[in-house]
């Protein structure tokens, strides 16, 4: 029981994995924000060019 009583300790005391674990939930969180600001983008460009093909077909008429 003492052999693994040392190794729990030093697991817990064990933070080298911590700043992977990190960049990993940073990595998620800016894909989030990047997904739904290119969404935003994609749908003020659709709007934008349905405008002006409204405004287009008006000239030509």
């Amino acid at each position: 029981m003492r052999i693994k009583a040392e190794n729990e300790k030093t697991l817990l005391a064990d933070k080298r994995g911590l700043t992977t674990v990190e960049y990993i939930i940073v990595l998620g969180l800016i894909a989030v924000v990047g997904i739904a600001a290119w969404q935003q983008f994609g749908e003020t460009l659709i709007g934008e060019v349905e405008a002006a093909d409204g405004y287009i077909a008006d000239v030509v008429q």
